[in-house]
Parts: C-alpha cells; sequence; structure tokens
C-alpha cells in the first residue's frame, strides 16, 4: 500500500498584517483588497530553508537511512543550475545513493512532484521518497501579488510501510494557461487579468480535476472528509466546492488571511492541515493549480492517529509568530529596499568551493563526532577527543547536532556589525547530551533572549555573494516558542 507514511510543514514566526502594507502604499483600500496577514520568511530565510525545516518536521523520529530519494518543488529555486534538492538532502544528512530531483516550473509542480513519488514506489525503484514544497515569492511593491504571497512550506514522506495516508488515485488536467509567468530576465513576476484568472482558470480546472478524480475513484461527495485546493479568490473557493456538490464542512479552511498564497507549497500545506484532523477511514481530496490541474486522492488509516501528536504541522506554527510592525523591515527582507551597509557589511566571505566540498556535512548536515570510548560528542569534527579524561585520538563517530535541542549558555547582542534585522546576536549553545559551540540566533529580538533558555538548531542562509553568484548556508539556533 503506497502512501503518506509522515508528514510535517513550516510557517515563518515572522506575519504581517495587510494593513500595514495599505498604510505604507497610502492608495490601496482594504475593503476592496484581501484582508487579514500573511507569513513572512525571515531575511535568512528561502525555500531551500523552509524546505529543510519542514522536512526535519517530518522526519521527527524517522531513520533518515531508509529515504531513497528527495523531490523538492518550487518557483523560487535559489539556484537555476545548481541541484537545489541535492543541497536538501547534504542539510538532512541523508546517504549519497539517493535519486534528487527539483521540480519547478508551475505552482502545481508540489502535487507533480507527489504524483512522481508515488509511481516511482509503486514501480519498485524506491521504498521511501521525501517529498517536500516551499516558496517564497516577491511581489512588486503595490502589487496583488504582493498583499497575496506568503511564505511556507511542507513535506511528505511517501513509502509503504507505517502508511497513514494511502494514495487511492489521482487525475490530471494540463493546459498552457498563461494567467503568471516569469521569464529569466523578469525579477518580478507578471500576471493577467483577475476575471481571466478566476473565470478560466480556478473555476474550470479544479473541478475539471476533481470531478474527474471522483468518477475516475467512484467517490461520491458525501464520501469526502476533507477537499483541500487552492483558490485566490475567497467567494469563488467557497463556490467551487459548492459546484463540487460539497458542504462547508467538507472544503478546507483556505488560509489566505493567515498565510496567505504560498505558491507550490500551498496544496501541499493544506493538506498537512487536513491530515492533522483526519480520522481513519477519512477520504481526503487535494488538488493544485498551476497550468491546469492536479487531484489526488488519500484515505487516513489508523496509523494517522499515532503521528498526530509528533510533529509540530500547521496549528503550531500557526500559533507561534511575530507581528511586523512596519512595511519597510517587510521591504528589506525581500530586498526591495537597498539599505546601506557600512564598511562593516561591504565585506562578504568568499565560499572556496573545494573547501566547502570537503566540510560539507560539517556545513550543511552540522555532523560533529562522538568518542567511542567515552561517548563524549564535540563540533565540529574533531580528531581529539575534547574530555581532558580521555583525550583518546583517531576513536570517533559522526554525530549530528542538527535535531539536537540545547540550552543557552550565554549571548551578545551586537550593535556595530551589520544586520538586516539588527542587533546581530549570536551565543553559546549546550547541546543537551554533550557538546558546545557558538552560533548565530535568529527569529528572536532585542530583550528577548535569555541565559539557560531552550533552543533548537534551524537551517539558514547565512549570506549572499552577489558578485560570485552563491548562497552560503549554516544552521542558526532558535529559542523555542511556548
Amino acid at each position: 500500500m503506497v502512501g503518506i507514511t509522515s508528514y510535517g510543514a513550516y510557517i515563518p514566526w515572522y506575519r504581517i498584517d495587510r494593513k500595514v502594507v495599505y498604510s505604507a502604499m497610502g492608495w490601496l483600500d482594504p475593503a476592496t483588497f484581501m484582508v487579514g496577514e500573511k507569513a513572512v520568511a525571515n531575511y535568512d530565510e528561502d525555500s531551500i530553508t523552509m524546505a529543510v525545516a519542514a522536512s526535519m518536521d517530518c522526519l521527527n523520529g524517522v531513520d533518515r537511512n531508509i529515504i531513497d530519494g528527495v523531490y523538492f518543488s518550487s518557483v523560487t529555486l535559489p539556484y537555476k543550475e545548481r541541484q537545489n534538492a541535492g543541497i536538501i538532502a547534504t542539510a538532512l544528512d541523508l546517504r549519497p545513493d539517493i535519486k534528487t530531483a527539483d521540480f519547478a516550473g508551475s505552482a502545481k509542480s508540489g502535487t507533480t512532484a507527489l504524483l512522481a513519488a508515488c509511481d516511482a514506489i509503486k514501480a519498485g525503484s524506491a521504498k521511501n521518497i521525501l517529498v517536500c514544497a516551499s516558496d517564497c515569492r516577491v511581489g512588486r511593491p503595490g502589487s496583488a501579488q504582493e498583499e497575496a504571497y506568503g511564505d511556507a512550506a511542507a513535506a511528505f514522506l511517501l513509502g509503504e510501510d507505517d502508511v497513514v495516508a494511502s494514495f487511492q488515485g489521482s487525475y490530471s488536467v494540463s493546459y498552457d494557461f498563461m494567467d503568471r509567468w516569469m521569464a529569466d530576465i523578469d525579477k518580478f513576476e507578471r500576471v493577467w487579468e483577475d476575471r481571466w484568472i478566476r473565470d478560466e482558470g480556478y473555476n474550470k480546472f479544479i473541478p475539471e480535476a476533481v470531478s474527474g478524480l471522483a468518477k475516475k475513484c467512484n467517490l461520491n461527495p458525501k464520501d469526502v472528509a476533507k477537499a483541500s485546493y487552492p483558490c485566490l479568490y475567497i467567494r469563488d473557493h467557497a463556490d467551487i466546492g459548492k459546484r463540487l456538490g460539497l458542504e462547508p464542512n467538507q472544503i478546507q479552511e483556505h488560509m489566505l488571511g493567515t498565510i496567505g498564497n504560498s505558491g507550490t507549497a500551498y496544496p501541499s500545506i493544506l493538506l498537512a492541515a487536513a491530515l492533522e484532523d483526519a480520522k481513519p477511514k477519512n477520504n481526503i481530496v487535494v488538488a493544485s493549480f498551476g497550468n491546469g490541474s492536479d487531484a489526488l486522492l488519500f484515505q487516513a488509516t489508523e496509523k494517522i492517529i499515532d503521528i498526530k501528536d509528533k510533529r509540530k504541522g500547521v496549528k503550531t506554527h500557526l500559533a507561534s509568530k511575530k507581528m511586523l510592525s512596519n512595511y519597510e523591515k517587510y521591504a528589506t527582507f525581500r530586498n526591495v529596499i537597498t539599505v546601506e551597509k557600512g564598511i562593516r557589511g561591504e565585506t562578504v566571505p568568499w565560499e572556496q568551493m573545494s573547501l566547502a566540498w570537503r566540510n560539507r556535512r560539517s556545513l550543511l548536515g552540522l555532523v560533529g563526532s562522538k568518542c567511542k570510548k567515552c561517548g563524549t560528542p564535540q563540533f565540529p569534527y574533531q580528531r581529539i577527543c575534547v574530555n581532558p579524561n580521555c583525550k583518546a585520538i583517531d576513536e570517533m563517530e559522526d554525530y549530528q547536532f542538527s535535531d539536537k535541542r540545547g540550552h543557552l549558555f550565554t549571548y551578545t547582542e551586537d550593535r556595530l556589525v551589520f544586520s538586516l534585522n539588527p542587533p546581530q546576536i549570536y551565543g553559546l549553545i549546550d547541546f543537551e547530551g554533550g557538546g558546545r559551540n557558538w552560533f548565530d540566533l535568529t527569529d528572536c529580538e532585542s530583550g528577548e533572549l535569555k541565559v539557560g533558555m531552550p533552543v533548537e538548531m534551524s537551517f539558514r542562509r547565512k549570506f549572499i555573494d552577489e558578485k560570485r553568484g552563491t548562497y552560503g548556508y549554516f544552521w542558526k539556533a532558535i529559542p523555542l516558542k511556548g
């Protein structure tokens, strides 16, 4: 039985009320535009880091050695020529003999990646595949895209053992429908007229795909526990459900007023939210939109109960947030407003590719060492045990710190060094089980930290080298919320 064996989600800590955006523009009317808030990725986050965060949630308690592949879908891939899924696999410290692939070019590529994973497992070419969808889209200031877009990620582990939601079937439609597009020369997405997108796109493609799925799987509307599908137009979101014969309680909440339109991650976030509330035997339909539509049917199993309290998922992330009080900070996070970095911020560290390759497990995977004689962990990897009572030489084994929690031993708020979200905060982390090192801290603000508070590790973007066209990634510590 092929299906979802685990799931996870990630929603950034920062949010912005759309009224703050409207007030910054001056001429936008909230009565005629979207209301509520949207999720905003921090300045050190992108689609890769959010995918890693969602995958960490998904793989909590899972043996990573069973994973045979990583499929990553996004329309905001940091690299055009360098496999982004490979970076995710390295950050998760997965086996090297796996399949990795990027799915891009359309907002429905997230469901396409899910289908590809199901097909690969059915064919026997893989047993377990991690599928993650993530987007961090930038809208032109003052545009409808800017107010609608939110940042998020979701991840699913597909396999045949301990399935929590079995895959029952799918139906897809493909159309070269240019509602939104972005050429390689564009910085911002281009869009056609809203009525055209609504009437000829959402209101036709999603019903066609879901109706085709229902006919193919002999599924009646009353048999559906939740139908999850994206739609930028709230009234039409409800109308699509009515046309499909669904009651309001059968339609998954659209989350446009809490997260926003998260691109390829949007259907996946809705699916993860539906799984959080699912009961055994519940039928869950998820449909995507973008150059057509994919519709997939999953049925929850008895295993769905066992996994619910082991994931942060959508609800926990929604409950943990920090509101941005001004538009300018949001705009600097997205590099829409260029800020003066000063002399201290002008120099960007040059990453030597050969050295980064040799240290990739330490830099991207946060893998240190553990003494086989006394059991003392340490980071970075060392040949000599740091324990003064041991000092064993070349008696080390690999030890993963990325999934370990820790406590803040000491910290500094630095107001001299440049930061897009000042002050720059860094501190000494004592890991549970042993190990200590300095790390930057993120998703926190001045005055919020206390010595001894618990922290966890988060994969983040360390720097952008625009001159050489590279992104540097490493792990930072974030305070445990709640």
